[in-house]
């Protein structure tokens, strides 16, 4: 079993570039922090490469075989993007999906120019808990592999096909096409959604753009106490997929 304790070790080097996109989109692959990330990315098919894990902990990480590499804290903390470094960091390969893998999804969910990290994180958890078929990244979203936006999954970045889409096709047509707009008429309480669903949420600060207001069949608000102005993006998806999709 392979052991490195220095920072300077040329795989640690390598390991901390895909901290940056460019690295991460050069090697299709990304950083994934902690047991239970490790364990589900595992479990799930993700492939790993290779597992930096503390040595008192090894016997945790058994089931990587010989990808698991022995380290101390220094290096962990080295290859961390955390404060805190965790007991393990993994290097797998990113999983990507094309518009194919949508089909025959009945609920879907499209995110515009969705910028922050966390709130794409657990966006995309929430999506997974509230059985959504898929989700669609459409415009200038945040990088799906960042480890914040990974870390915010928990767990559940693949257990769902993640689009980009750069341009509006044919593949929703026959959808039932909802605009979460704060000046819809139709309260969620009383909505009624058809069978196939394209659900639209737009940046928090922005919201949808005119390009997908004119996309849209339908419209829905939640309805909540005048003085509140607006919740959380993250909170919204949640409370609008927990109603339309269970």
């Amino acid at each position: 079993m392979q052991e490195i304790t220095s920072v300077n070790n040329q795989l640690v080097k390598e390991t901390v570039k895909l901290q940056q996109k460019k690295y991460r989109d050069n090697q299709k692959q990304f950083l994934i922090e902690g047991f239970k990330p490790i364990k589900e990315a595992f479990d799930a098919g993700i492939e790993i490469k290779y597992a930096f894990v503390h040595k008192e902990k090894k016997d945790k990480y058994s089931f990587l075989e010989d990808k698991l590499i022995l380290a101390n804290d220094a290096v962990l903390k080295k290859i961390s993007t955390t404060d805190t470094p965790p007991e393990a960091v993994g290097v797998a390969i990113q999983k990507h999906f094309s518009i194919s893998d949508l089909e025959g999804a009945k609920k879907v969910v499209l995110l515009e120019n969705i910028r922050d990290l966390g709130n794409l994180g657990t966006i995309l958890r929430s999506a997974v808990a509230f059985k959504a078929d898929g989700v669609v990244l459409y415009g200038d979203c945040a990088d799906l592999y960042n480890p914040k936006c990974v870390r915010s999954t928990v767990g559940n970045l693949w257990k769902i096909p993640v689009v980009y889409l750069d341009k509006l096709d044919k593949t929703f047509d026959n959808f039932q096409r909802i605009a979460t707009l704060p000046r819809s008429n139709n309260l969620l309480k009383n909505f009624k959604p058809e069978e196939k669903i394209l659900l639209m949420f737009g940046s928090e600060a922005d919201g949808l753009s005119q390009e997908l207001v004119s996309y849209s069949t339908d419209s829905v608000k939640i309805e909540m106490a005048e003085t509140v102005e607006s919740l959380n993006l993250s909170v919204s998806c949640a409370v609008i997929m927990y109603e339309l999709f269970v």
